[in-house]
């Protein structure tokens, strides 16, 4: 069984080779050539921007150096903080405290797994 962080860095890479053999894609692009559901392509590019890998220009990503610092890291940082001081949570509370959308959640989920700062859980 492979653990939910190692997930995220296979996703990770199977994205990157998306991008890098087809070039820009939107998400649905992105979901549709990898075959990832979208959390799980959100928590990919998360991680690689992250590695500083992937960028996002009028709605397309493709591998660049990243402009999703702010965005993303910004959004770890709370979820980071959040963590820290409350301990185990879900996603839906992590979204509800921080005020922001799936997308981000997991995007900044895969900024912090690659990172190493947190275990993920897969609930049932």
């Amino acid at each position: 069984m492979i653990e939910i962080t190692e997930e995220f860095g296979l996703n990770a890479g199977r994205v990157w080779r998306t991008l890098n053999s087809c070039g820009p894609l939107t998400e649905i692009q992105l979901i549709e050539e990898t075959g990832l559901r979208e959390k799980e392509i959100y928590a990919a590019i998360g991680w690689l921007a992250r590695e500083n890998k992937i960028t996002r220009d009028n709605g397309l990503y493709r591998l660049d150096e990243t402009n999703l610092n702010t965005e993303i890291g910004e959004d770890a940082g709370k979820i980071w903080q959040i963590l820290s001081t409350e301990g185990e949570l879900d996603t839906i509370h992590i979204s509800r405290l921080i005020h922001r959308d799936e997308r981000s959640i997991f995007s900044a989920l895969g900024w912090l797994a690659r990172e190493k700062k947190i275990q993920l859980k897969r609930t049932k």
